[in-house]
Parts: structure tokens; sequence; C-alpha cells
């Protein structure tokens, strides 16, 4: 990792995810998606019945592999 020369902060140039905040990956995608369609990419439980923003990040937040791939797939979405 390298560190910018002003305020010694990391630099991650090639980090599609650098800067970007949870519920703001999740807020892109179910923009870009709908729920339904984003249910139907990533098999989560909390996509599917009554789905919202806040109760997706409480439980991306408390399961690593479900958070891994709402962000695989934000990547493959957002970036070339």
């Amino acid at each position: 990792m390298c560190k910018s020369d002003d305020n010694m902060t990391p630099v991650q140039p090639n980090n599609p995810l650098h800067g970007k905040t949870l519920e703001a990956i999740l807020t892109q995608l179910v923009e870009h998606y709908d729920w339904q369609q984003l249910s139907d990419r990533i098999n989560i439980n909390c996509f599917i019945n009554e789905p919202s923003i806040k109760s997706s990040l409480k439980f991306l937040r408390m399961t690593p592999w479900a958070r891994e791939q709402v962000e695989k797939l934000y990547v493959v979405t957002f970036t070339d």
C-alpha cells in the first residue's frame, strides 16, 4: 500500500471499493438492480423477505461471506 506525501493516508488507486461505504455500495446496487434482481443474483434472505437497507446492512456487517458477495457484485457491475 502506498502512502501519499501530503497526509500519510493510504492510497489505493486500483481498489474499486476504496472510499465506498457498505451503505453506498448496497444503495447503488439496489438502485441498479432493485431488490428482486439483487436477490436473484445473491441468495440472501434479507434481500428476499421485507428487504431494507438498514436490515441488510446489519446482516452484511455481521456476515463476512455475504458482504464479500455484495462487494464482488458491485465490482463486476460498476467497474470496467
